[in-house]
């Protein structure tokens, strides 16, 4: 699957605190950062005591739950930077939700400089300010322990060397480098003690067997259980899940490597991810939840037969990943239902047209037994198509965008533990409408893109193309 906006600021953070000095100070700093320590390469900026607990954790602590509800992951560009009043207009509106949201943010990438440059040397800065933000607005953090610092895969140690590239970032460490990574892990853990959940890698990055043409499922596994071990051996409450493997589909007409267990309406399984999910499931040393991510669209970006329908897979494959795993949480760490063009862009819909499919998507997932998901927020500097908030390097961003007010309001309805229930639907509805109801409210999501008028749960209403509609029982 296509990533969005992997990489780091750190280099142009470190550039720009550079300018304005004169050139004698300028040589004396760039002779610093040079200067390598006895591991080699440069420790500038870095501390020895990355495990120091950093801010002010919530005190006590969380209770660690398995299941965390609907939320959002940071990304390269995100609301603890930006201009004062709008990262202020974004914290409040995250902290005003209806249900606080769960929010993750990886350790390396995504938003976050390199953890440690050099064996034993940490660099925080970006992961506290991230960490800082999620306090801030009352979410629960998780932490995607991913990706790994370069001396670990094979790379220049320092920390004025660190490959930002793509390739570089989707390197697995080296199986000698296991131990060193799952002790940065537990590294992060102690930093941060009101982090109860982690998510072990993510998407298998770097554990593909050429080969044979398959996943490296007996690498990531052995480097789950020693993060997986060395993280209850901080805090046994610490919730930890795996395997993180992307769930990709096909055309049902394709016959090579294609599941014949799994399939529907939506196409037919990769053979491969399931049996990476199998592997690790069988031989993992625990988990208390299971996550894995995917589209709704296949490997070739075909939505089958249409948009609304190819999110019968949510369903299908977290009821499996439930009966597989013996009923243990399903969180979707990642979920799409738009494809992106050859730039990964996805602005091809009008904003109801991708609201009104991102919700039929959620309640696929819900209706599936997931718990857990979450959006994978592609902010920008300006503008975006999907964003959950306009963008705090304007000066009149951090205002809510659609996509964040159907987050929030299906977060607090579908919370973890909703015991869902039946509705009914006019006869004549039922092709155009998609629904999900509880005890106390029934969302429902005109398929159409032409107004219609609609019988749900015994109320007739009006519906706009793709209209969304929250009702009241």
């Amino acid at each position: 699957m296509r990533r969005h906006g992997w990489n780091s600021d750190a280099r142009k953070w470190r550039l720009a605190a550079l300018l304005g000095v004169g050139a004698a100070a300028l040589a004396l700093v760039l002779t610093v950062l040079t200067l390598p320590d006895e591991r080699g390469g440069s420790t500038a900026g870095t501390t020895k005591d990355g495990d120091k607990v950093h801010g002010t954790p919530l005190d006590p602590p969380p209770r660690g739950e398995a299941q965390v509800g609907w939320g959002f992951t940071h990304t390269q560009h995100s609301a603890d930077q930006g201009e004062d009043a709008a990262v202020a207009r974004a914290e409040k509106l995250l902290k005003g939700q209806p249900r606080p949201l769960p929010q993750i943010q990886h350790i390396m990438g995504w938003g976050s400089g390199n953890p440690e440059p050099v064996k034993g040397r940490y660099d925080f800065g970006a992961m506290d300010r991230r960490i800082d933000f999620i306090r801030a607005t009352g979410g629960t953090p998780v932490v995607t322990l991913c990706c790994a610092p370069d001396w670990m895969k094979g790379g220049t140690p320092g920390s004025d060397h660190t490959d930002w590239s793509k390739s570089s970032l989707e390197t697995a460490p080296e199986p000698e480098h296991f131990d060193d990574f799952a002790r940065l892990a537990a590294t992060v853990a102690k930093r941060y003690p009101d982090v109860r959940h982690f998510i072990v890698w993510n998407e298998l990055k770097g554990f593909w067997n050429s080969t044979e043409h398959r996943w490296d499922y007996e690498g990531y596994t052995e480097l789950y259980n020693r993060v997986y071990t060395a993280l209850k051996a901080v805090n046994k409450d610490i919730m930890v899940g795996g395997p993180y493997v992307v769930m990709n589909s096909v055309d049902p007409r394709q016959t090579d490597g294609v599941s014949k267990e799994l399939k529907g309406s939506w196409g037919a399984m990769d053979q491969r991810s399931l049996d990476a999910f199998d592997y690790w499931n069988k031989h993992k040393t625990g988990a208390d939840f299971v996550v894995v991510d995917g589209a709704a669209y296949t490997v070739d970006d075909e939505l089958i037969p249409d948009e609304f329908q190819a999110t019968e897979k949510f369903t299908d494959v977290s009821r499996w990943l439930r009966e597989r795993s013996g009923d243990l949480p399903v969180w979707w760490a990642e979920y799409y239902v738009e494809p992106g063009d050859g730039e990964d862009e996805r602005d091809g819909w009008s904003e109801a047209h991708r609201v009104a499919v991102h919700a039929a998507g959620l309640m696929a997932l819900a209706r599936g037994g997931t718990t857990s998901g979450f959006y994978w927020n592609p902010q920008k500097r300006g503008e975006c198509a999907g964003c959950l908030w306009s963008s705090t390097q304007l000066a009149d961003g951090g205002r809510g965008k659609p996509i964040l007010d159907l987050l929030g309001k299906f977060s607090a309805a579908f919370p973890p533990g909703t015991r869902y229930e039946k509705v009914t639907v006019a006869e004549d509805d039922v092709p155009n409408v998609r629904v999900l109801a509880d005890d106390a409210t029934v969302l429902v999501v005109n398929t159409l893109d032409r107004p219609i008028s609609a019988l749900v749960d015994g109320k007739r209403f009006d519906l706009a193309g793709y209209g969304v509609k929250w009702l009241k029982r």
